[in-house]
């Protein structure tokens, strides 16, 4: 049955020691050299595939030996033990047909674990069940056929069927936390943490949720090549008790990583590397003598908040890396800065100190005729070359539009945003997704494994539709623009743009619980000399307002399309640039922190 929330509990432990989690479960039911007959028990007996290797069945027909695993792990000193379901759901299982028991295999799981931690947990020394949710055999952020770049073999929506699935099982099974780990590619871990916020929102049942990333080789990044820092910009606004990093790499190699992991993120940090890095024959050498002793220096950086094994680990390498971490103090969470922070494949944070941040503007259907053909025409790959071209021009972000009548928006967003982040010379820089339309937006936050930006959300619609779509940027781990729309219409006055922008703030903030440094203001840049007398103060109230928001909300900051001011001068390039000029030194030393600009 569904625990109660220990989050709390937890907490106060994190604070006092660094608690310790388990080892590996595959090289411990290794050491059982189970056959394919152990394997499938009398229930799966007759099944057509081979089941050898299905670790994950093994809780329907092996429970007795999970269960002596984990009991063996608790012994060792574990505090948290994790279930025996890294790959219990429908993606992994489909390998073995086992798809249609994913929900009772994570439900088995977690009561195996909950039964041998409630046989030894006591009031002094509680015990904790982390239900596992592994990676996937999926990427979604990166092609498996190397012809098509663009080519997925699983979607995000599919993604999160399946870890919302994976989810409700373990936390009906008795699961205490949910560990979202060995995360390889950002995307699918935003997918996993994207289901368990579902899953909290429509349940109302919460529980402490952690997730650990991967880091592949000494370049410090991830299979799909997202850094340390960009990896946490990614997932950081999801209500996360700890960070870590586990497997692919043995605590030596581990090292820089999380220190730089600790140094950023202001929640608890876990590691659990593997026993080194494996051998010729592909088993590992790391000794629990060897192992702990530099775990122990983690810990004496201060580094630590839960700490344990991954692949190669056995109980005797947990029992010593919990005797030499016993008498250390736990990591105290830092207090980073607040900024804005964004992500492609690197980091981008927005400093007081910062240059004008520019978001390129061409790559945008209705503000490039270049693009706007090559897109319409169905040529993606030569579309690309404009996105290239506007960051080696200088631009920090990469705005993209598909907003046309005649487009598929929806798909053209996804297979260009696929197609982007095959090039890392355009994917390291962050994404802003523009759009009138939601679903747009929505099908392009699917695709971006960094942390974007949405341009934009507004109030024009009304505060019901408003919050939901200012959730569910949250929820998919964004920044937002916030347009100075009501449901009066679009603001034109310094007045009404800084009494929009202000209840925009106020249920951003108190309602919707997003972070001021994520919220972006486009007070509306406006066309001037049009002839009409009352647009002629149109450029003067967009620099007002926004020196009137950055200081009423000094954490925010403030874009706008800078081109929309000289509109009326469209075919005199010199006049428009020298407008532009003369308007951005004012706007910025209102406080205009980026603007869309031709890069």
């Amino acid at each position: 049955m569904p625990q109660p929330d220990r989050t709390a509990e937890l907490r106060q432990l994190l604070e006092k020691r660094i608690l310790i989690i388990d080892g590996a479960m595959g090289t411990m039911i290794q050491r059982y050299h189970l056959d394919e007959k152990a394997f499938r028990g009398s229930r799966f007996a007759d099944s057509p595939r081979d089941l050898k290797g299905n670790n994950e069945a093994l809780n329907l027909t092996q429970p007795q030996i999970i269960e002596e695993i984990h009991r063996h792990y608790l012994e060792a000193g574990a505090d948290i033990i994790e279930t025996n379901t890294f790959n219990a759901q429908a993606f992994s299982l489909a390998d073995y047909d086992f798809q249609s028991l994913v929900y009772e295999i994570n439900v088995a799981a977690a009561r195996i674990a909950r039964r041998a931690a409630d046989a030894v947990s006591t009031p002094d020394r509680p015990r904790f069940v982390a239900g596992a949710l592994g990676p996937t055999n999926k990427s979604l952020s990166l092609s498996p056929d190397v012809n098509n770049p663009g080519y997925r073999a699983a979607t995000f929506d599919q993604a999160v069927a399946a870890y919302y699935e994976q989810t409700r099982g373990l936390v009906d099974g008795g699961a205490d936390i949910l560990l979202a780990e060995t995360a390889f590619d950002t995307l699918n871990l935003k997918a996993a943490l994207f289901a368990i916020q579902k899953y909290f929102d429509d349940t109302g049942h919460r529980l402490p949720v952690m997730a650990s990333l991967t880091i592949t080789d000494a370049s410090g990044r991830t299979l799909s090549g997202q850094t340390v820092e960009a990896c946490w910009n990614s997932i950081s606004r999801a209500p996360l008790l700890s960070v870590g990093i586990n497997c692919a790499l043995g605590a030596q190699e581990m090292r820089p990583h999380i220190e730089e992991l600790s140094r950023i993120a202001p929640v608890f940090i876990s590691c659990y590397p593997n026993a080194g890095l494996p051998n010729a024959l592909g088993a590992y050498d790391e000794t629990p003598q060897s192992m702990s002793a530099l775990l122990r220096d983690f810990a004496e950086n201060g580094w630590l908040n839960v700490v344990g094994g991954c692949c190669g680990t056995t109980p005797d390498h947990i029992r010593a890396i919990a005797e030499v971490v016993r008498d250390l103090k736990p990591r105290v969470p830092s207090s980073p800065d607040r900024y804005l922070r964004l992500s492609g494949l690197e980091s981008l944070t927005i400093r007081p100190d910062s240059n004008f941040i520019m978001i390129g503007e061409r790559t945008n259907v209705t503000g490039s005729p270049k693009f706007a053909q090559l897109i319409k025409s169905g040529d993606l790959e030569a579309a690309l070359a404009i996105a290239k071209q506007q960051i080696d021009g200088g631009a920090n972000i990469i705005d993209i539009n598909m907003d046309e009548g005649l487009l598929d928006s929806e798909r053209v967003m996804t297979d260009f945003l696929n197609l982007v982040a095959s090039e890392p010379d355009i994917c390291r820089v962050p994404v802003m997704i523009d759009s009138s339309k939601w679903s747009v937006i929505e099908s392009g936050l699917k695709c971006v494994q960094g942390k974007p930006v949405v341009n934009s959300i507004s109030l024009k619609e009304g505060e019901d539709v408003f919050r939901e779509h200012a959730r569910l940027v949250k929820r998919y781990g964004g920044a937002v623009v916030v347009m100075a729309f009501d449901e009066q219409g679009q603001a034109d006055t310094t007045e009404r743009k800084l009494e929009i922008g202000s209840r925009a703030y106020r249920i951003l903030t108190e309602e919707v619980g997003f972070d001021p440094t994520d919220i972006i203001f486009d007070p509306n840049v406006l066309t001037v000399a049009t002839g009409i007398e009352e647009h002629n103060s149109y450029g003067l109230a967009f620099i007002e307002a926004v020196r009137e928001l950055r200081q009423k909300f000094p954490l925010t900051n403030a874009s706008g399309g800078i081109s929309n001011v000289s509109f009326s001068f469209r075919g005199n390039k010199i006049v428009r640039e020298a407008m532009h000029a003369a308007f951005l030194y004012h706007a910025i030393r209102a406080g205009l922190t980026m603007g869309i600009v031709n890069a």
